[in-house]
């Protein structure tokens, strides 16, 4: 998928496939594929072949599993950490964020436990590459947080079982526990998925625990692309605050749509104007000094009280932040909870200062 220059790469990523891989869901049915050959690509765990034959319904329909994948190929951006977390290592994962070997990134790196690397695949604007995809030869394709068209899900449903984002959520917009639940299922690893998800919820209660003032504040999550864009309600992203307790602007879906966000013009800088923002930016000191120029910004009381946090989202810090996965969020809430409390602490002169 292509890049926008100078501007943040998750939204520049995220517009481009959510105008690729809009669509329609089509009919009901079930897709099984013929298990490629065993491959080095499943970490020692219990065996979850009592959990098959399994049925997963998605956007496109349904697709029945027949026994253990163990040649998964994630096409799902962040699929790949919720594969790790439950004890397998993906033969081939699909490129998002950049910069790490296999696609995993430094938060997930201990889950491979000696695996063998990923293949990484790239989207380059015409979605998936079906011809790299089937020369891995697959036994399980995983799009669970992604944007499959009716037809891309055909053309990858042609030699391996392919689950797709499920149609209760826009796309990419599955929350990251039904998401790893899910998966779970697939795999036949459900037990281990519930377990993770309630480890991972576990410390997000305890992050909120020690930080009380989190609690019914109001906060929002941005980027300064092509102006100011706002992730709305079923963003990952804002999903992060709201799970330490953080309420989102009222009318937020409204003014963005029915999308994971949208650009807000200077007449609703409102939205932005809550006990606290964060700030995804690809170039902290210039996008700062920017929006710190703009007259219908630098007004607002969030900007005079000092309530702003910056993220550099070519950092691990901001590459986790918009991961969002079961396995990237300790890493983040680590890091962001502690700035969240500082900003909404009530005091104009306690510094938000940087993530460790």
């Amino acid at each position: 998928m292509p890049r926008i220059r100078n501007a943040p790469r998750l939204v520049a990523v995220l517009v481009s496939a959510a105008l690729l891989f809009t669509a329609t869901a089509c009919g009901g049915g079930s897709d099984s594929g013929t298990p490629g050959p065993t491959g080095s690509g499943s970490r020692a765990a219990a065996s979850g072949s009592s959990a098959f034959p399994v049925t997963i319904r998605h956007k496109h329909g349904s697709t029945t599993i027949t026994s253990e994948p163990k040649r998964i190929v994630t096409v799902g951006l962040t699929d790949q950490d919720a594969v790790l977390a439950l004890g397998k290592v993906p033969v081939g994962t699909t490129e998002w964020l950049g910069g790490y070997k296999g696609a995993i990134g430094p938060w997930a790196q201990d889950e491979l436990a000696g695996g063998d690397i990923p293949e990484v695949l790239t989207d380059t604007g015409t979605g998936p590459q079906v011809e790299r995809i089937a020369a891995l030869k697959p036994d399980l394709i995983l799009a669970v947080y992604g944007g499959l068209t009716r037809e891309q899900y055909a053309s990858l449903s042609a030699f391996a079982p392919v689950v797709a984002q499920p149609k209760e959520y826009n796309d990419y917009g599955i929350p990251w526990q039904e998401q790893t639940k899910a998966i779970g299922r697939a795999i036949g690893r459900e037990a281990e998925a519930v377990k993770a998800v309630e480890s991972t919820e576990s410390g997000i209660a305890a992050a909120a625990q020690e930080n009380p003032g989190l609690e019914n504040a109001s906060a929002v999550m941005a980027t300064p692309y092509e102006g100011m864009f706002v992730f709305g309600t079923q963003d990952s992203r804002s999903r992060i605050l709201t799970g330490l307790g953080l309420t989102l602007p009222t009318g937020l879906d409204k003014a963005i749509g029915d999308r994971f966000g949208a650009n807000i013009s200077k007449e609703r800088t409102d939205l932005l104007d809550q006990d606290a923002i964060v700030w995804i930016v690809g170039d902290p000191a210039k996008d700062t000094a920017k929006l710190h120029a703009d007259p219908s910004y630098k007004n607002l009381k969030v900007v005079k009280e000092g309530r702003e946090v910056f993220i550099d989202e070519t950092s691990d810090y901001g590459n986790a932040t918009s991961f969002v996965s079961v396995l990237s969020l300790p890493y983040v809430i680590e890091r962001l909870a502690p700035q969240l409390s500082a900003a909404v602490d009530g005091k104009p002169g306690t510094p938000v200062r940087p993530a460790p």
